[in-house]
């Protein structure tokens, strides 16, 4: 599945990823109320609206969201990897302090179970699709810059890589979050 370059842009975007995430915790250390801005507008534009739905309509609604999600990340590849960049750096950030805010009011088990079990899918499906997009922006580069290779070609390539992989896992990842989540989450609280 992994080729070595696919492998070095998955391990980039997510050493970027952690960074990301830890200056969200650093952040909410330094500034709380940074944190409590985080929660509320995840509880405001994500959580009001998701958790009031069926399970099967949270599914389709997760699904959807983070599929154009890795889309863009695949696709964004096409701004010489900016836009992968700055996804993966904003998310990071406020996954982090969301983190942080809530670790502080509900412990560790409460986070875990409330990620662990659909993000050991959904995280790596969202840190392949930005290692896609960075491996588009490097073949760009490539053809634009060295006229070397052929860019259409490997974003073909790059394509099918994402339809076999990053598809099923967002999709599982989804059923996972709209059924079990919730319910281990039930448990923990």
């Amino acid at each position: 599945m992994f080729d070595r370059r696919l492998l070095r842009s998955f391990l980039f975007a997510t050493v970027f990823f952690a960074l990301a995430l830890g200056g969200g915790v650093l952040a909410v250390r330094q500034d709380p109320a940074f944190g409590q801005q985080l929660l509320a507008g995840f509880r405001d534009q994500v959580a009001g609206e998701i958790f009031s739905d069926s399970p099967g309509v949270l599914f389709l609604k997760i699904f959807l969201n983070n599929l154009v999600a890795c889309i863009a990340l695949f696709l964004g590849g096409a701004t010489f990897g900016l836009v992968p960049l700055l996804v993966i750096a904003s998310n990071g950030l406020v996954i982090g302090g969301i983190i942080e805010t809530i670790r502080g009011e509900k412990g560790i088990e409460f986070i875990l179970a409330g990620i662990l079990p659909h993000g050991i899918l959904e995280i790596p499906a969202v840190l392949v699709s930005a290692g896609l997009g960075l491996l588009l922006a490097e073949a760009l580069g490539r053809e634009l810059f060295r006229n070397e290779g052929d860019a259409a070609g490997e974003a073909l390539g790059y394509g099918r890589l994402f339809v076999r992989y990053v598809v099923p896992f967002v999709a599982l990842a989804a059923a996972v979050e709209a059924f079990i989540t919730p319910q281990i989450i039930q448990l923990v609280s």
